[in-house]
């Protein structure tokens, strides 16, 4: 977690810059603390008093400056700092840093910190894939209180597409929101199902359901800054998790391809959360080619069950894995709940119910009552998804 954390923001002069003070807002947002520190080439991209208006505080630009709170404002910002972000990280810093180079106030800064540091690289993609700069990626990447992020693929300032773009901020502050969090999930897999499932109809129509698989992404992502290994299967959504080191997607389609995920990961996983809105039904036989109206008046769709993926996992479980469910009813809600728990061999089920306004499909918040194995029933109230997840994670200590 990031409230109450001090966080240095280094940033080197790269276009990217631009980006960086909604990292800083999102920082601050969290509850930390920040400072920046920068190269005088920074502010070709970024201004002082941006950077000074968003944090609250001086920026460290001048390692001469007389305005400078300190005299050796490189030492007293490390011995202030619980993180680093270097954001973005140009070519000539990143050089700079893996060779022990303190010429500016950011190399001075960066070399003088214990704390755990977060570097993420922009620059032209020829750049990038140079040996000399990946060299130096992981002479960086070699340090124990540092790690490099990914570059992403994408529209380069040169009018050129690759390999080379700073992740956005929201990425970035998912890494730091992980590096700052308890890791009370290491060495532990987990599987996570997430959003809905297409039913092909013909090659232009499907059965699909409203789920937008924000539940399920809240929960991997999560997971993944407790320092679990997460695999997060998730159905056609137009939500992306946050771009985290330990965190790797499946994208399926239909119930049957979330299902054979699941069944072939299973067996390698500690816990699994099945949180997907999986159909219950496909078409027996798909069109291949677009069913046309053509004055029928009424048309019938035989359809036929899909395989029930906690069943599937539920009858294969062993004692030493974990089995979450969630069910959605509309009627004799607690009923149906509990005997799925017991039918499909779940450790747990998280219930939800249509009877209330809260926590619809799409929504970022959701209203869950929580049945174990062992009779245990606990009632939460009216929370952001981001809330849930982190209670689900808590009972899985």
């Amino acid at each position: 977690m990031l409230a109450g954390k001090h966080i240095v923001v280094g940033i080197s002069g790269g276009i990217a810059a631009y980006k960086t003070p909604l990292l800083i807002r999102l920082l601050t947002k969290a509850g930390a603390e920040v400072k920046v520190t920068t190269t005088r080439n920074a502010l070709q991209f970024v201004t002082d008093l941006t950077l000074q208006t968003v944090s609250g505080n001086k920026v460290y630009s001048d390692v001469f400056a007389p305005t400078n709170d300190h005299s050796t404002e490189h030492i007293s910002l490390p011995d202030w700092a619980d993180l680093m972000i270097v954001a973005p990280a140009t070519a000539n810093s990143i050089g700079k840093m893996a060779n022990g180079i303190a010429d500016d106030a950011l190399s001075t800064t960066f070399l003088a910190m214990t704390c755990p540091v977060l570097i993420a690289p922009a620059m032209n993609d020829k750049m990038y894939a140079h040996p000399a700069l990946q060299h130096n990626l992981e002479t960086l990447a070699g340090f124990p209180h540092v790690t490099v992020l990914p570059c992403a693929e994408g529209p380069l300032a040169c009018g050129t597409t690759g390999t080379g773009r700073m992740l956005e901020p929201e990425d970035i502050f998912a890494a730091a929101d992980l590096m700052m969090t308890e890791q009370t999930l290491t060495r532990r897999r987990v599987l996570i199902t997430a959003g809905p499932t297409q039913e092909r109809i013909d090659p232009v129509r499907f059965i699909s359901n409203y789920s937008s698989g924000k539940m399920g992404i809240a929960l991997a992502e999560e997971a993944a800054k407790r320092g679990a290994e997460v695999t997060l299967i998730l159905g056609p959504t137009a939500l992306r998790p946050h771009v985290l080191p330990n965190l790797r997607v499946v994208d399926v389609t239909s119930a049957l391809e979330m299902h054979d995920a699941a069944v072939r990961l299973f067996p390698e996983s500690n816990v699994a959360i099945l949180c997907a809105a999986v159909a219950d039904f496909r078409v027996a036989k798909p069109e291949t080619e677009k069913i046309k109206r053509a004055g029928k008046g009424s048309m019938t769709l035989e359809l036929v069950e899909n395989p029930d993926i906690a069943a599937t996992l539920g009858e294969r479980k062993r004692a030493n894995q974990t089995l979450v469910g969630f069910a959605l009813e509309t009627s004799d809600e607690e009923e149906n709940a509990l005997r799925k728990l017991e039918s499909k061999h779940l450790d747990m089920i998280m219930l939800n119910s249509l009877r209330t306004t809260d926590g619809l499909f799409g929504s970022d918040t959701n209203v869950v009552t929580v049945y174990n194995k062992d009779g245990e029933k606990i009632e939460w109230p009216k929370m952001t998804k981001q809330d849930v997840a982190r209670n689900i994670l808590d009972l899985l200590r």
